[in-house]
């Protein structure tokens, strides 16, 4: 069992990786904020799962519910830094479906709804979740 702690837990990344984790995580926690609590300007759950049904997600509620609190909870855990790769993990796939179902038809550029800002998070998440949540982490911590 302790190999399979090291092996979730465990970090050889340094504090750059750190500081990468945590401003990652901030944008996550408040993306799943608006699109669960309506904060920041979002829709709120309501709001996130008609959207969701109009570009053929469905059940609506499920996928905004599943939408938001895999970015919500999953940015705060990259905050923490506790569970960063599962977190890490379950943003990239989030991250995916995000740049397949809404973004990669208008080219990469942001000015055009494209992909380039789900892409450079993707980019932070697979960081993540390839070196672990860094110096500064409680993954770290109880790894060690």
């Amino acid at each position: 069992m302790s190999k399979l702690i090291h092996t979730v837990l465990g970090s050889r990344a340094g504090y750059g990786l750190t500081v990468l984790r945590i401003f990652v995580g901030i944008i996550f926690a408040a993306h799943g904020s608006q699109k669960l609590f309506g904060w920041f300007g979002g829709g709120g759950l309501a709001g996130t799962a008609q959207w969701m049904e109009s570009i053929g997600l469905a059940p609506g509620t499920l996928m905004a519910a599943m939408a938001g609190g895999t970015e919500f909870l999953g940015g705060l855990a990259l905050i923490v830094g506790l569970l960063a790769r599962p977190a890490a993990l379950g943003l990239s796939f989030t991250l995916l479906v995000a740049i397949f179902s809404v973004h990669i038809h208008n080219g990469l550029f942001m000015a055009n709804n494209g992909y380039e800002f789900a892409l450079a998070l993707l980019g932070g998440t697979v960081a993540v979740l390839f070196e672990g949540a860094g110096k500064l982490s409680l993954d770290r911590a109880i790894a060690d």
